[in-house]
């Protein structure tokens, strides 16, 4: 069973990102929740487990913040910085290293889709929409999540929170 790594979003964002995924994503499409995923391919091995469990472990809540939106081409997301995000990343990638697909060995760019698989100009019209109106959100990153993969919907595994969550 192949495994996706997310990180777990404080509740506020997660219903901000959920409620716009619901309005934005084609609804035949949308089988999982908002998400930000860290990695796409990961085993369920044990090992797996014991890293996220000892990163969580050792990691406390940290801020983040959505600094912009981007093009997917057929999609929009938006965008996130958190320089917490991007050592937890860069801790589990040289952990993971032997199990990482080309995908997930990829420069990390931390966001969140809420479009994806549209049309190019449904996916342009909401880029210009959601530009217009942008003004930056801070969040909260409070843990892992990792989830099995079922060919298209997900199945929460085990959330891993971070320490002081």
């Amino acid at each position: 069973m192949t495994n996706v790594l997310t990180l777990r979003l404080d509740e506020g964002s997660q219903t901000f990102f959920e409620g716009m995924r619901r309005k934005h994503f084609p609804v035949e499409r949308n089988l999982i929740p908002a998400h930000l995923s860290l990695f796409h391919t990961l085993p369920d091995s044990d090992d797996v487990y014991e890293a996220l469990a000892k990163m969580a472990g050792r990691t406390e809540v940290f801020p983040f913040a959505v600094t912009g939106v981007r093009s997917l081409g057929k999609g929009v997301a938006y965008t996130v910085r958190s320089g917490e995000l991007l050592r937890v990343h860069a801790e589990l990638a040289e952990e993971f290293g032997g199990y990482l697909s080309a995908q997930d060995r990829q420069k990390f760019m931390p966001h969140v889709v809420v479009q994806n698989k549209a049309t190019v100009e449904a996916a342009r019209g909401l880029l210009a929409e959601l530009e217009w109106g942008f003004h930056q959100l801070e969040g909260t990153g409070v843990g892992l999540d990792l989830w099995h993969y079922l060919g298209g919907p997900w199945e929460l595994a085990e959330t891993f929170l971070f320490g002081a969550a």
